[in-house]
């Protein structure tokens, strides 16, 4: 998140204007058009013409909270835990990742949403699943000299069955070469041929390259996709950081939540604070 970003929506919130965040959208997608909700009080970009997309709320650490992490994956990320909730700390480490991503020139452009079990996968095998898709993004991008972030969570709904969401810092030119090789991959992990709506991959805010043509609304829809990744967060954890769009998030067996060691804790120096 920009420091822009994170200013106007404190600013917002002094004046008492309560920001809401999108609900209507499925799988994180979110848009880079349309009028603002009366009592959002956005303004028209002057030198684009472009409205943000909707209002947003600013995700930082909550008040006194002492949540840390020390390894990579969220708190207790064991393979055979089962969890029914994103925990404040794994929320707090997630958004810690988020920033740290944006710090090192990497901020989140693409969302990709990986529905396991429509693909064959077990809810217990999703967690390595979502390693070796992650692992071969990761060295596809480096072959061609490009570093990558990501962050993950799972979930488990009713009629949607296991899935994961995926934020991953993509650059444009790479798009189309990923986008070619995603079934392919999907195919090898599963060992199943590829199922129609396995996957779904859209670029944060609507378009290519927003993330360098238009960083404040860019911004916006990115507060949006990280607001719907933790929607499964806990009420302890909603309560703490201010998520106003929460559902279930379904049981999971092994890890929950996941990121890129660029971004992890390590190389954050072990801090989850802002």
């Amino acid at each position: 998140m920009t420091v822009a970003a994170m200013q106007k929506a404190t600013s917002n919130n002094q004046h008492g204007r309560a920001l809401k965040l999108h609900r209507e959208g499925t799988f994180g997608e979110v848009t880079n058009m349309g009028p603002p909700r009366k009592n959002v009080g956005n303004t028209c970009n002057s030198e684009t013409g472009t409205l943000p997309a909707i209002g947003y709320l600013r995700l930082g650490v909550a008040a006194n909270c002492a949540c840390s992490l020390s390894s990579r994956g969220g708190a207790r990320n064991h393979a055979s835990r089962e969890s029914h909730a994103l925990s404040a700390t794994q929320v707090n480490y997630l958004l810690a990742a988020a920033r740290h991503a944006d710090a090192i020139g990497q901020p989140f452009t693409r969302m990709i949403t990986i529905h396991w079990e429509l693909a064959g996968v077990p809810l217990e095998g999703m967690a390595k699943a979502t390693g070796r898709f992650t692992d071969l993004m990761t060295k596809t991008l480096a072959r061609h000299g490009s570093p990558i972030a990501w962050l993950w969570v799972h979930e488990n709904g009713h009629n949607k069955g296991g899935h994961c969401h995926l934020l991953a810092h993509v650059p444009p030119g790479h798009v189309r070469r990923l986008s070619g090789l995603q079934k392919g991959w999907l195919r090898r992990i599963t060992g199943q041929p590829y199922r129609p709506r396995v996957i779904h991959s859209k670029p944060i805010g609507g378009r290519l390259g927003l993330e360098a043509g238009n960083p404040e609304l860019h911004a916006v829809n990115l507060e949006v996709a990280l607001a719907y990744v933790l929607k499964g967060a806990s009420p302890d954890a909603a309560a703490r950081f201010g998520l106003e769009r929460l559902e279930p998030g379904g049981r999971i067996i092994g890890k929950r939540c996941g990121t890129s060691q660029n971004i992890g804790a390590k190389a954050r120096g072990g801090r989850n604070e802002q």
